[in-house]
């Protein structure tokens, strides 16, 4: 099976890129945006200067609970930098959200309590949340981290979006914020 078929089967509608963005960014970003495939996994990341971006991390059921996830992770890991990621939030009739959260806070990544993240599909047309986790490896802050995310979202998310899906997304500004109160409130709700 495809790469992208493989992705497209896993992830939402609403969470994926089409097959020509992707195609295009591997073409024309190569400098920064990877693609690593083998036959159970599909992991599609942006490298920049300062920090790494966890695009799409996909494992076949057949391989899970074998360690892959966590090799693949851990190769980013070396390299030394921030590793951010959007995950969709916990949905309890969807166990899968749950596992994947299970998993990455496994691996010492942190929920990003203050950045907010909602994003119009223009494929469904509706609001979709996403909550941003990251690992610092040198206790970045969260304000580090939002603004690795805005940078993800300018060069990667809506490269030549008009292009690719006939009208543009939303702009960094409108979809990302950044709350210090919004990290405390949340904080209280998970005592």
């Amino acid at each position: 099976m495809h790469w992208y078929e493989k992705l497209n089967q896993y992830f939402p509608v609403e969470e994926m890129k089409s097959k020509e963005h992707m195609e295009t960014l591997l073409k024309e970003r190569s400098d920064i945006y990877h693609k690593d495939e083998g036959p159970h996994h599909v992991l599609m990341y942006a490298e920049l200067d300062d920090f790494v971006f966890i695009d799409y991390l996909f494992v076949s059921k057949n391989a899970r609970g074998q360690g892959l996830g966590h090799q693949l992770l851990d190769k980013l890991k070396e390299k030394g930098k921030p590793i951010i990621l959007e995950v969709e939030p916990v949905n309890y009739q969807d166990s899968d959200t749950e596992k994947r959260l299970r998993f990455y806070k496994r691996e010492g990544f942190e929920h990003a309590r203050a950045i907010g993240y909602e994003r119009r599909s223009l494929a469904t047309k509706e609001i979709n949340a996403m909550e941003i986790l990251y690992w610092a490896p040198e206790g970045e802050t969260e304000q580090a981290v939002f603004e690795a995310m805005t940078k993800t979202y300018d060069l990667i998310h809506t490269y030549k979006d008009q292009q690719f899906y006939g009208e543009r997304y939303q702009p960094a500004e409108e979809v990302l914020t950044f709350d210090e109160d919004r990290e405390s409130r949340n904080l209280l709700r998970d005592l």
